[in-house]
């Protein structure tokens, strides 16, 4: 471990979180964002569903950690919606056990920390079309359909209402861009820097405004070792320095 401590930030999920340090991917803006406010801890599993989510939840999140996260972004359910395959094997998890793991999982983490604050991704869509066509001849058939990961995703929602955790719309979200089924996805399913992009914004809109102390949006929290120093650059005066604690301009997007 290396100090000083900062709030922690857990994504956890399948292969939309451990790919996001791919592709620009959402993960690694983040990082990007909260540098010096927070640290990005990533818990992602490509492939898995929500059983093997349960199979592993406290060895990730144990009760008695010394220190819980401040903030955990969940993601399950793609897979969980693929259509089920005839030998039994595969990902499927029938809708009405998905949901009842998602509540084990959010319950779980509910009861680590009165101060800990969720936040889940519903489904996102599928580009049916690429996933048919770039289906490897190592896999059997892959059934991935919007039909399905929208019913997934409404499942999600309404869940988290239901749990009072804030929850994301990816399913419409993505849709939002006219071009979403193009721009979006590296392979039809997993996102590009675009998508990403997309998830990023929608992260930081429910951080501004949720009514969460302390608030966990970039712009309100501490930047670490912030004061300013004589060991700066100098300013064109050649008198004072620039404090870059705060700079931004490099970033490609101004996120609000």
């Amino acid at each position: 471990m290396v100090g000083p401590s900062r709030p922690q930030f857990v994504l956890f999920g399948s292969s939309i979180v451990q790919l996001s340090y791919s592709h620009g991917g959402w993960g690694t803006i983040l990082s990007d964002i909260y540098s010096r406010k927070a640290d990005i801890v990533l818990r992602g599993y490509y492939g898995w569903n929500s059983r093997r989510a349960l199979q592993v939840l406290h060895k990730v999140f144990p009760k008695d950690a010394a220190a819980q996260p401040t903030l955990v972004i969940v993601y399950f359910g793609g897979n969980d919606s693929m259509g089920p395959h005839s030998s039994g094997l595969g990902p499927h998890v029938p809708l009405p056990e998905y949901i009842e793991n998602m509540r084990k999982i959010l319950v779980h983490l509910q009861s680590l920390s009165e101060t800990m604050r969720i936040l889940v991704l519903s489904c996102p869509p599928v580009n049916e079309e690429k996933v048919k066509g770039n289906t490897s001849g190592i896999f059997s058939e892959l059934v991935r359909t919007n039909e399905l990961c929208q019913s997934y995703s409404e499942a999600c929602i309404k869940l988290c209402k239901e749990l009072d955790v804030k929850v994301i719309d990816l399913f419409n979200a993505l849709q939002k861009r006219d071009d979403w089924m193009n721009a979006c996805f590296t392979d039809g399913i997993h996102l590009a820097s675009e998508g990403s992009k997309i998830v990023v914004k929608e992260i930081l809109k429910v951080l501004k405004e949720a009514d969460w102390e302390p608030c966990l949006h970039w712009k309100s929290m501490p930047t670490e070792f912030a004061e300013d120093s004589p060991y700066d650059l100098v300013a064109a005066d050649g008198k004072t320095t620039l404090n870059p604690s705060e700079w931004t301009f490099y970033r490609e997007v101004q996120w609000d």
